[in-house]
């Protein structure tokens, strides 16, 4: 059965700056992953952008990208640095020749480490930095982006920064901490939002959230889910709410008993259950029909998708996925659900944060001895999808 999407519905893919540029002063760099590989050179992606951007074109109308605010911006405050400036002109103006438009990330997970060092995001008065960087990049970069997220995954951040310690600056079980992060990353987005629409009116600002499907597995499990259901898809949300879409990114279903049931973490019990699962977490694309509907219904605001793969190394797995998810997404459009684009994660293999690059995700596969790109079935299978603009389930 063909699955045919509305007209002016979009595909595109995503990346990271940091997960893809040979790292910059920030403080991902020299991480030790989780498979051993070392957080610095990445993909070469400042060294292949032609190539690059080649693949990006085959890949629907649309990419969501970012910079490396750490390159651009040496310290507060500072004019951005020419050149990078240039390089990333450079790179937008060729994506554009190509009928790509441009979704574009202020912050991925990363800032520069004089950032870091003044207290990053816990601190209230470090907003005017970020303030100052989004106004240079609202400048320099504008007239390319179609698109805006002023923050991705601001949930995830807050929680592997400042809760369970896997993400810089490595900070355990400081809830309300973590809080005071997204709130303050919530007061930059409204700062943020009112710049753009000053100088670019019609431009939609959003963020992109990160969702799960989350379930108990036994009574020991009810509240633990529950609390992460709240946090992540409501608490996380509220400093956000005023914006003009939704970007939603998914990957997992959650299990607690009453800890986490995940591939990273448990693998053992994921296996003793014989639950669906990739390489990081437990699969079910449904509860991604359920996170659009309980959104579109809290909100009644536009959705991009702005992530969702899967975690494999089995391109047949990755193209089931892609009819799996695409399906859910088609019904939930069917049913009133104002889904305006699907951005899958991503465009080609790249470092997944701090486990690693063989967490591989990419439509493009990336050697990672020479650097060289591949492209593999899934990506074909992608690439048919965004040119018959529906997919054969």
């Amino acid at each position: 059965m063909f699955l045919s999407f509305p007209t002016n519905f979009f595909w595109g893919t995503s990346t990271a700056a940091a997960q893809v540029e040979t790292a910059g002063e920030h403080p991902w760099k020299g991480l030790v992953a989780k498979d051993g590989h070392i957080f610095e050179r990445t993909t070469d992606h400042e060294i292949h952008r032609e190539q690059d951007a080649g693949f990006i074109a085959r890949f629907g109308s649309v990419y969501r990208c970012g910079v490396d605010w750490s390159r651009l911006q040496t310290k507060p405050m500072a004019k951005f640095d020419p050149a990078v400036t240039d390089e990333y002109c450079t790179f937008f103006e060729t994506l554009q020749t190509r009928g790509i438009s441009l979704m574009f990330v202020m912050h991925h997970f990363c800032h520069p480490n004089w950032f870091e060092g003044m207290g990053g995001w816990a601190k209230e008065e470090n907003i005017r930095f970020f303030v100052n960087y989004a106004q240079q990049c609202i400048k320099h970069f504008g007239k390319y982006v179609s698109w805006w997220n002023t923050f991705n995954e601001p949930n995830v951040y807050a929680y592997n920064a400042y809760f369970s310690g896997a993400f810089p600056p490595f900070q355990k079980r400081r809830y309300f901490k973590a809080n005071r992060v997204l709130d303050n990353m919530g007061r930059a987005h409204e700062i943020v939002r009112m710049l753009i629409r000053e100088k670019n009116k019609n431009t939609p600002v959003g963020i992109s959230l990160n969702t799960a499907f989350f379930k108990a597995s036994n009574i020991f499990g009810l509240l633990p889910a529950l609390f992460a259901r709240w946090w992540f898809l409501d608490r996380a949300a509220r400093p956000f709410a005023k914006c003009d879409f939704w970007g939603l990114s998914y990957y997992a279903f959650l299990l607690f008993d009453p800890f986490p049931v995940d591939m990273i973490h448990r693998p053992e019990v994921v296996r003793r259950l014989g639950l669906p699962h990739d390489k990081m977490w437990l699969y079910k694309p449904e509860g991604l029909g359920w996170v659009l509907h309980r959104f579109w219904k809290k909100y009644k605001k536009p959705i991009v998708i702005t992530e969702n793969g899967i975690c494999t190394d089995d391109g047949q797995q990755r193209i089931q996925a892609l009819r799996d998810y695409l399906k859910v997404c088609h019904e939930a459009i069917s049913a009133g659900v104002d889904l305006r684009g699907y951005i899958h994660w991503s465009t080609w293999d790249n470092f997944e944060w701090h486990l690693g690059p063989t967490f591989r995700f990419g439509l493009v596969r990336v050697n990672l001895k020479t650097m060289e790109r591949s492209m593999t079935p899934a990506g074909e299978f992608y690439e048919k999808i965004t040119k018959q603009h529906g997919v054969e389930v």
